[in-house]
């Protein structure tokens, strides 16, 4: 798995186990997080506020279906439930990560909700 590859999975692990440094660590500090249909945040001091909430602890159950690699991007696709063993119907979801050496500088974010 490339470098830029195992920063994603990192990050997606963050998500899963609910841990913030873990997922602060894969960014770069002047990150930009573009949440396509919704807002855009710049920063990891905004960055970490958007994660910070109800919905976020615990973890999420997140299933990565196949990640993408080309130059400094890498496209995640896949899904995630609602409540930490993702009982719920949830969202699919595809994420473009932008990397300037061995941090993200740009994540670009589209989330399709699924029915129940």
């Amino acid at each position: 798995m490339s470098a830029h590859k195992t920063v994603v999975e990192t990050y997606m692990e963050g998500f899963r186990r609910g841990d913030h440094a873990r997922i602060l660590a894969c960014l770069a500090d002047e990150v930009v997080w573009v949440l396509h249909g919704y807002k855009t945040l710049r920063g990891r001091d905004a960055f970490m506020s958007e994660i910070t909430g109800a919905e976020f602890e615990g973890g999420l159950a997140i299933t990565v279906d196949r990640l993408v690699e080309e130059g400094d991007t890498v496209v995640a696709a896949g899904r995630s439930g609602t409540g930490t063993a993702g009982e719920g119907p949830g969202l699919a979801f595809c994420e473009l990560f932008t990397f300037s050496g061995g941090a993200i500088t740009r994540l670009d974010t589209y989330h399709v909700w699924l029915r129940a």
